[in-house]
């Protein structure tokens, strides 16, 4: 006999209580809750935050807007990053989800938060203003740096988003044939260097050929109101080794520019001497070794080598000179110096640092070697004095041909170097070996035996310890961002931030990973926007600074005075 399998009848449903209703559906995350993570959010609102701290500069609404974007961009990736690791490092797909409590605990808190420090940001900003003597902000760059910033942020981390969805479709693929832990770091790893091709080899490229175009139409750009010097006591004339249209924008302002001889003799009180001031630009001669000496000889030509003082001078990316620093020795010397300079590159500063280091250290060695070859080939006892100066990448390429303090006092008779950058060899290794109890901001050396630093001229007498011959100056502000930007700032927090503050910082600028860097990077493209005395503004104490290097005969600090009302800064 068969079994016959028979198919259970289906049972009757079972009815509901009255009293009962049905089960509710599970709640469905918010928008925001489907599109960003909790942590992300909260380190990014944290970074927000940090971000309207005070740093060295005032900061207007469009930096603002900038700094504080990307700050909580980057804390949002911190976040998103941070909680990825612990999943990997658990071997987890995924995450729980942060309560909706929680949610609502952060939106509170980031709320309150971020008006607490709106005000703050109110008044930091106008403390620092007033320590500056800038304008207070308008009431209504506060909502346009809100603005940007949000659009700022939401901008990047929607970029971040679609990184991650890349690298998610390429652990995909990767899966098939490789365990998911090795699929996750290959696919970092490929869209790593997938980005970094494609900026170094499209974007890089197609922008330094626009900006290579841009700058050198403005370095060949020639103004009726400065025509070609009468002179042959000038590069550019008629008698001179370089051509006019050959110096380039910043050359044919510097050779255009100084006290005349009238400036000159009503400020001394006797007649002056003609300065002479001589300049290779790029297209003078064909290379840089080539440029200097033609600077050199064009210098030697014009009687340079027979003045009181030969002054070198190392200029920026694009050429240019701080005029203060250039004025101030012919008045010191009434007109009897020499100064020569070369153009190294048709960029701005900050962009000729970015994407070449070796043209100011070239520049700046080639030519004073070929200036002081022809300054030791004369007679000992009818030598110039020979000193050298520049500032920010001009100081360094100032330092260039000196491997030591100890060289340049010995082979020259002064220098001074100001606005310094993080990158200048030898003002790194000596504040690095300041003495002891000595701040970053303006360090004591070997008791400033022969170099000293300066903020404000009352520091020239600091130490109290004698002060030797030659005399080498780096002059800098508490507030340069130049000096103190470096990308030490992202994960450490420098001395200058640990020690005592400089006399134009706040008591309330604190270091903060990652916000500082962003901070002081912008502060680095407004530096120049501040009144003389901070940041990297650069004229009046140049007047004492040459005073105590060069102790012209006669002067007085009466005459610096006189002077520090005449000079004057192009930049």
């Amino acid at each position: 006999m068969t079994a016959t399998a028979t198919e259970p009848e289906p049972s009757a449903p079972k009815e509901q209580p009255e009293h009962e209703s049905p089960a509710a559906p599970p709640r469905r995350p918010d928008w925001w809750q489907r599109r960003y993570t909790f942590t992300g959010t909260a380190v990014g609102l944290v970074f927000l935050w940090f971000s309207m701290t005070p740093s060295l500069l005032p900061r207007g609404p469009l930096f603002q807007g900038l700094v504080s974007g990307v700050a909580g961009a980057c804390g949002y990736a911190i976040g998103v990053f941070a909680v990825w690791l612990v999943r990997f490092m658990r071997s987890k797909d995924s995450s729980p989800p942060a309560p909706q409590l929680a949610w609502i605990a952060l939106v509170v808190v980031g709320v309150v938060g971020t008006v607490l420090m709106v005000i703050w940001f109110h008044i930091w900003q106008d403390d620092v203003r007033n320590l500056m003597g800038v304008p207070h902000l308008k009431w209504h760059d506060y909502p346009l740096a809100a603005v940007l910033a949000l659009v700022v942020l939401f901008g990047l981390v929607e970029i971040g988003q679609l990184l991650h969805r890349m690298i998610r479709f390429l652990i995909r693929q990767l899966n098939r044939v490789a365990p998911p832990r090795v699929s996750a770091v290959v696919a970092v790893l490929a869209l790593v260097a997938l980005t970094v091709a494609i900026i170094n080899g499209v974007v890089v490229r197609f922008a330094m050929h626009a900006l290579n175009d841009t700058f050198e139409a403005i370095n060949n750009e020639q103004t009726p109101d400065n025509p070609p010097p009468q002179t042959p006591l000038r590069s550019g004339s008629q008698g001179s080794l370089a051509s006019w249209a050959s110096l380039g924008h910043q050359g044919r302002i510097f050779i255009g520019g100084g006290p005349t001889i009238q400036q000159l003799s009503a400020f001394n009180g006797a007649p002056a001497t003609e300065p002479i001031r001589a300049y290779a630009g790029m297209e003078s001669a064909d290379g840089i070794k080539a440029t200097a000496e033609l600077a050199a000889t064009d210098l030697e030509r014009m009687g340079g080598l027979n003045r009181k003082v030969v002054a070198v001078a190392t200029t920026t990316g694009t050429g240019w000179i701080n005029e203060a620093e250039a004025d101030a020795i012919e008045y010191m010397f009434n007109g009897d110096t020499a100064i020569v300079s070369m153009q190294y590159s048709f960029l701005p500063s900050w962009l000729s640092f970015l994407v070449d280091k070796e043209n100011p250290r070239q520049a700046g060695q080639a030519l004073f070697e070929a200036v002081d070859k022809r300054v030791r080939a004369l007679p000992e006892g009818r030598r110039p004095k020979l000193v050298v100066f520049g500032e920010s990448l001009g100081s360094f390429g100032g330092e260039a041909p000196f491997l030591s303090p100890n060289n340049i006092e010995a082979r020259t008779d002064g220098a001074l170097f100001s606005g310094p950058t993080f990158n200048n060899t030898m003002w790194e290794d000596v504040t690095s070996n300041r003495d002891h109890g000595s701040p970053e901001w303006l360090p004591i050396f070997q008791q400033g035996t022969n170099l000293r630093f300066l903020a404000r001229p009352a520091n020239i007498g600091r130490p109290a310890d004698p002060w030797g011959n030659p005399r080498v100056v780096y002059l800098q502000h508490a507030s340069d961002p130049i000096a103190w930007w470096t990308p030490d700032l992202l994960f450490s927090e420098p001395d200058w931030l640990r020690e005592p503050r400089g006399y134009d910082v706040l008591p309330n600028t604190f270091w903060f990973p990652v916000v500082t860097f962003l901070q002081v990077s912008a502060d680095m493209a407004v530096a120049v926007d501040v009144p003389d005395g901070h940041g990297h503004r650069y004229v009046k104490d140049v007047a004492n600074a040459w005073a105590a290097i060069l102790k012209p005969p006669g002067w007085t600090p009466q005459k610096t005075e006189q002077l520090r009302g005449l000079l004057h800064s192009d930049e």
